[in-house]
Parts: structure tokens; sequence; C-alpha cells
């Protein structure tokens, strides 16, 4: 048995610690050391609150002493206070009473006003610590992420933030200040006995209530994780619409989708079953109080103990008791529902950024931009080695073509430059600079790569090419697109630079998509330029149209081109061949067939491929 309880009391421990942690990264926002402004708003609204809680335990005194002026009973209350109201007569006191209502009301609007500025400011900078945070996670991390339950991940922790400040402060701290309020007064006022049947409810609501919500809380977090499937499966749908037409999987799709709904309806309806359950039995706790209360009021009345107005003071206090308690299971689910989706939140902001700046990080001097891997060994998986000690060398200025069978590590050698991963062994400099040791920012500043398949913003012509330099000017916008031979279709179209891509930029043919991705490079202007397969899902016309402008692209700037299509790249300076994650050739095209190896195989294939 006490093997069995160990997971769970594990568990349990985790969870505790999980709700520990995220209070403790909130916290910072509510009291930073700056801006100051932030901790002067806390506390006026914390003076606001305790203001609120106090007018509104004194109401029910007002409204006793108008029951009382009005039934003719004289008060048990002599202090100086309660003579001066009952002078006012039974309007008087009325009008306090009102008065009194609608200053709690107001002190309670006044808080909110004054604390929104606080809940907004680290709502809007925990959002943009995490976006921040999500790009510079490792390629690896993106690779195997899922965007639909990433973005509900993030969407329902920065929600939870917001809800935690707001309620974590003005609902369970003044919820709690009420009640030894009102335990005060009962106990001044009235018999000891009051204050225990008060005290024991209170007791029995509050376990109650926290029994049954950290088993809702259960429930929740599944119907979390079917909501998380069904929407990155709908997500996963959208994303290859294409493809879904393709093969005519619209009855599949829809089947998967409703197959991950039916178990997010499962989920929400014994959510919905249980908060049934927890409603009706805080209304019998609660409710059980109220009479066993209000029966010693009424014996009190008929004994001549009590007025009247005590016993409506009572029952009024009872209902001041009874609202925030039946909002407690909500506020208390909430809380945790919050405190599970934000520790989801701070586990993304946890995961390490496998490839960081080392300490004293110099930036990247491209003099010539020169790029040589000096023995490079490299695998994704430490089991499945990719690259073998390889050994290429760019001249500063020059073009060199990587080619090779897929799988030989040609796109491996891309990603390594950038950055995307490190190298497993050997070295891969820039003018004799480790990429290591250089910042990111500047590596990537030097480093413009046009893909196999250029990926667009949902958003102009005019914005994608402009991403490649921030704040670049119309006429440099304009003059990148003529030297990629896309400006003259632009200007055919409608509505010009402003003609909006659609998502991933599918308003646009390959080739329209390839010519914007080189005029975004060509604004960049880097020294080192990396074509990763950027021809090879186009057709012969439109590659060959490419190709002229990808060679002005390379004028002047050192040229790695990764190729497939080995007639791309026969005017490169050097071609260097991969196999299996080695160089097992070198030199230029006519200098690789005359030597009749390896490259001379793959260009006798591809020509009778293309003959054929």
């Amino acid at each position: 048995m006490t093997a069995a309880a160990d997971p769970q009391t594990r568990s349990a421990r985790d969870e505790q610690r999980s709700g520990l942690r995220t209070i403790r990264k909130v916290a910072p926002y509510l009291w930073p050391d700056e801006p100051r402004w932030v901790r002067y708003r806390v506390i006026w609204a914390m003076v606001a609150l305790i203001v609120s809680k106090l007018v509104a335990v004194g109401t029910p005194i007002l409204y006793k002493l108008a029951v009382d002026a009005l039934a003719g009973e004289a008060s048990a209350d002599t202090s100086v206070m309660a003579g001066w109201l009952l002078g006012l007569g039974a309007v008087g006191i009325t009008v306090a009473y009102g008065m009194a209502r609608l200053l709690s009301n107001g002190f309670q609007q006044l808080r909110d006003a004054i604390f929104a500025a606080v809940g907004q400011r680290a709502l809007r900078m925990l959002a943009l610590e995490t976006f921040q945070h999500i790009h510079r996670l490792s390629m690896r991390y993106h690779i195997t992420r899922k965007t639909g339950g990433l973005s509900r991940i993030i969407e329902r922790g920065v929600k939870g933030v917001e809800f935690l400040l707001r309620f974590l402060l003005f609902s369970i701290g003044p919820l709690i200040l009420e009640l030894l309020l009102i335990a005060g007064v009962l106990f001044a006022l009235f018999d000891v006995w009051y204050l225990v049947v008060v005290a024991v409810t209170i007791g029995l609501y509050v376990w109650f209530t926290f029994k049954v919500t950290e088993w809702r809380v259960k429930l929740r977090r599944e119907m979390n994780d079917q909501d998380t499937d069904a929407n990155q499966k709908a997500i996963d749908s959208l994303l290859n619409f294409e493809t879904v037409k393709y093969f005519g999987a619209e009855a599949r799709e829809a089947a998967r989708y409703d197959a991950a709904m039916a178990g997010y309806e499962r989920a929400a309806l014994k959510t919905s079953y249980s908060l049934a359950f927890l409603n009706f039995g805080q209304a019998f706790l609660i409710t059980g109080g109220l009479v066993i209360v209000m029966v010693m009021a009424a014996i009190g009345v008929q004994n001549g103990v009590l007025t009247v107005g005590d016993y409506v003071m009572v029952n009024a206090y009872m209902i001041q008791i009874t609202m925030p308690l039946n909002f407690l299971g909500t506020v208390y689910r909430e809380i945790r529902q919050a405190l599970v989706d934000m520790g989801e939140m701070f586990d993304l902001l946890e995961q390490p950024s496998e490839i960081s700046d080392r300490e004293g990080a110099h930036d990247l001097q491209v003099s010539g931009g020169e790029v040589r891997l000096d023995n490079v060994s490299f695998g994704y998986d430490a089991a499945r080695p990719i690259l073998r000690g390889v050994d290429i060398t760019v001249p500063a200025g020059q073009t060199v073509a990587i080619v090779g069978p897929s799988g030989s590590g040609k796109s491996t050698i891309g990603r390594l430059l950038f950055r995307f991963y490190d190298v497993g062994g050997g070295a891969l400099t820039i003018d004799g600079q480790d990429v290591r040791d250089v910042t990111q920012e500047s590596l990537h500043r030097a480093i413009g790569v046009v893909p196999q398949d250029t990926v667009l913003f949902n958003d102009t012509i005019r914005y994608n090419i402009a991403y490649g330099r921030d704040g670049a000017t119309e006429a440099e916008i304009v003059e990148a697109a003529k030297a990629a031979q896309i400006h003259d279709f632009i200007t055919g179209l409608p509505d010009g630079y402003d003609t909006a891509v659609g998502e991933r930029g599918l308003k646009l043919s390959g080739g329209e998509k390839q010519r914007v991705g080189i005029a975004r490079t060509l604004l960049k202007n880097p020294p080192i330029l990396l074509l990763d397969e950027a021809t090879s899902a186009l057709d012969t016309e439109t590659e060959h149209d490419i190709q002229e402008a990808l060679a002005h692209a390379g004028e002047g700037r050192t040229v790695i081109t990764i190729a497939h299509r080995l007639s791309t790249i026969a005017d490169a300076d050097r071609i260097v061949v991969l196999q299996e994650g080695q160089v097992v050739e070198e030199g230029t095209h006519a200098d690789l067939l005359a030597r009749d190896g390896r490259y001379a195989q793959l260009w006798q294939m591809q020509e009778r491929e293309e003959a054929a």
C-alpha cells in the first residue's frame, strides 16, 4: 500500500512545488524594483481594499439600527456612534445605510481601477518574455513542437496570469479579511456559540470545496489535454489543406478531429457533473449554518435577549458570508487551474535554450567571408552520425557547391553554419572565428539564406521583402525586387506591392515566392550567401529564370550552394561531393567529370532522368 501511495504523494508534492514556483515567478511583477509606480499602485489598491471591507462589515449594523428604530426597540449598543445614528431617526439611518453600501462598492471599483495597470503590465511582460524565449529555443525543439498545442499553452498561461493576479489578491485575501472581521463582530455583539457555528460552517464549507475542487482540477486537466489535442489536429489538418485535398481525405480528417472532440466532450461532461455536485454540497452546508444561526437568534428575540434588529443583523452577516463563500469554489478552482496553466507556460520558459551565446562572445567581424569546416562531425542523434570528419574551405568571394545523394549531410552543413545546431566535433569558422565564439545576432546578420521552400508572412509583398532589413526605404525595396527580377510582376498586380500573399505565401507560385525570398535576402545584403536547394522544387523554365537572379545575388559574396540538380552548379568555382557524411570528391565541374567518379555517376544519372 505504501508503494502505491508513494507516486501519488510525489505527484502532490511536485504539484505543490509547481504552484509555489508559479507564485514565486509572478510575485516580482507585483513588486518590482523598477518602475516604482507599480509598488505604489499595489499599496493604494490594498488600502482601498481594506477600507472597502471595513465599510462592508459595518453596513449590517446600520441595518440593525434602522430596524430597531422602526420597531421602537432599544438597542443594546450604547456607544456614542450608535446614539448619534439613532438620533438621525429611521430615515436618516436608512440613508446612511445606502451611503455605506455605495462607499463599499465605490472603494472596490477604485481598487480595481488602481490595480488594472499593474495586472496588464504583468500580463504584457510575461507574454513578451514567453514569446522571446520561444524564439531563443533551438531548432531541435521547434522541429518536434506542436504549433497548435504550443499556442494554447501560451494563451491559457497568459490568461492565467491575469486571473491569478486579480483574484489571489482581491478574492482570497479579502475573503479571509472579511470573515475575520465578521467573526470579531459576532463574538463582540452576540454569544460565543454564534462564532462557533459560523466557524464550523466555514471550516466544513472550505474543506468540502477544496476536496471536490482538487478532484475537479484533475478532470479539468484531462479536459485541457483533450482540448489541446483537438486543437492540434485541427491546425495540423488546416496547415496541410492541399495534402488533404490531394488524397481526398476530408472525411478521414473530420473523423480524426471528431474522435479528439469526443474525448473532449467526455471530459467536459465529467467536469459539468462534478460542478453540479460541488454547487449542491456548498448550498447544503451554508444553508445549514444559516438556519442554525437564525434559529439561535430567533430564540434570543423570543426570550427578550435580542432585538428584531439583532435578528436582522445576524441574517445580514450570514448572507454577507454566504456570497463570498459561494464564490470561493469558483475562485479556488480557477486559481488552481490558473496555476496549472501557468505551470505549463513556466515549464516552457524553463526549456533550456540549447544554442546560446557564450559568456564574453564578441560580434563576428567579416573581412572577406571565408568559411571553413575543419574535421566537422555531427549527428542529430548521437547514435546516428550525419557528418564524419568533414573538411571544406570556401574562399572569400568564391562559390562552392555541395552536392550528394539525399541523407549525405548537405543541408546539415547549412544548419551548422547558421548555428541552428553546434558541431559535435571539429570547428566551423568564418574568417578564422569559430561560430560558437561569436554572438548569434552578428552571425545571423552576416549570412543570407534562400531555402528550398521560401515561407512568407501572411502580409503584403512589400512587408515580406522589407523583412530583409528593418527600416528599409521604399526605393531600397524596389531596387531589391528589380535585382530579384520580380519588380515587373509586382507592378502588374492590381495592388502592386500592397498585394497580400496569403498564409505561408500560398497566393503566389513557387517561382514568385522564391523571387520574393531572393529580394528579401538581397535587401539584407549579407557578405555570405547560403542557397539551400533554392531551385530544386521549381520547373526547368522557372529554375532558369531564378538562376539568373541567384547569380546576380551572389556577385561579390561568398556563396555556398547546396544543390540537388547538378546542372545548376556547373559554373561553381569548386564542387564538393558528399557521400554518407564524408567528402569523397572535390574540384571543378570539368575536373570531376574527367575523374569519372561519384560526381560523374550522379551527373550521368540525372542526364538519363531528364532525357526520359
